[in-house]
């Protein structure tokens, strides 16, 4: 067995890269069978026997960082050729054509996928953490009423997400907020602004107050709760999965 690995840094939300991955293929001539798909984390294609290959796997793992989506892919091969013929192809003719259809696949891919997240809505949320405690808000209204979440909102055309952060922190609650770091990324099914269903995803950075002190402007209250509060509470479906990162945090700062 013969394998390459790639990794690529995608200026995009997790469900952006994961889309135009698979709206662009592989860069093989030979169309390759869907074997997993888990949108937006992982998907896995295949060629069996014939077109040249003993057979050819090209597997991809998405994950969010603070700087976009990181994609790790690698791709696995056999000819099947008997003898040194087998290992000259294998390891000398075919990684070199792997390595340049890679290259130039990766490349547009970045591309196209930077392009691709500036038509999509995101929405981004602040951890902010004072000592041991994190601040949550209760919402005002909507199908949530009554339910916590991180504060935060959608991010505008041309803005970047920690410029919106701050905005909307200052909006939202009267403070200036530094961002700290990247606590994680969950998918948003249903429809942001007007998108694609399915299309916008909820990053969170969690941050520390630099003046001010929060006022609940749009929300219904204010909370500040330890870490052994935070699954007590009835989150709103988008930032409940990100809880045990936060509560992680909590426990090591």
């Amino acid at each position: 067995m013969f394998q390459l690995r790639f990794t690529t840094l995608v200026e995009a939300p997790l469900t952006v890269a994961f889309d135009v991955a698979r709206a662009l293929g592989r860069p093989w001539g030979s169309p390759l069978e869907e074997v997993v798909s888990l949108r937006p984390i992982r998907d896995v294609y295949a060629i069996g026997p014939g077109h040249g290959w003993r057979w050819l796997t090209h597997s991809r793992r998405f994950s969010a960082t603070g700087a976009g989506t990181l994609v790790d892919e690698q791709v696995d091969w056999e000819t099947g050729l008997p003898g040194v013929v087998g290992l000259v192809v294998d390891q000398v003719v075919l990684r070199r054509r792997i390595l340049r259809a890679m290259q130039s696949h990766l490349d547009a891919y970045a591309a196209a996928a930077a392009r691709r997240a500036l038509d999509v809505v995101q929405v981004v949320g602040a951890a902010i953490v004072d000592g041991d405690r994190v601040l949550v808000a209760q919402r005002s209204g909507g199908p949530y009423d009554g339910f916590w979440e991180f504060p935060g909102g959608k991010v505008e055309p041309g803005e970047s997400d920690l410029s919106a952060l701050v905005r909307e922190c200052a909006e939202e609650l009267g403070v200036a907020i530094v961002p700290q770091a990247f606590v994680g990324e969950v998918l948003l099914d249903g429809s942001v602004a007007g998108g694609a269903p399915g299309a916008s995803t909820l990053r969170v950075w969690w941050a520390r107050i630099a003046e001010g002190w929060p006022v609940a402007h749009e929300h219904a209250d204010l909370r500040w709760v330890r870490g052994a509060e935070l699954d007590a509470l009835d989150w709103i479906p988008a930032d409940r999965p990100l809880v045990p990162a936060v509560r992680t945090l909590l426990t090591r700062l």
